[in-house]
């Protein structure tokens, strides 16, 4: 199942960033997703089949 995302969405990963913080906020939809950290702001470039696996269900 493919599931869509929408710019402004937060999303939780299983794992926490390190600064701690679990959220991220979607910047960018397409075939890559740009996520920004909702602890300390870090930006960052993922591809969608990653995110995927890395958000909690």
């Amino acid at each position: 199942m493919e599931r869509t995302y929408t710019v402004g969405e937060i999303v939780k990963t299983k794992k926490p960033h390190v600064c701690g913080s679990k959220d991220w906020k979607i910047l960018r939809v397409g075939a890559d997703i740009k996520l920004e950290c909702c602890g300390c702001k870090r930006e960052i470039i993922m591809m969608r089949f990653e995110l995927n696996k890395r958000i909690i269900k």
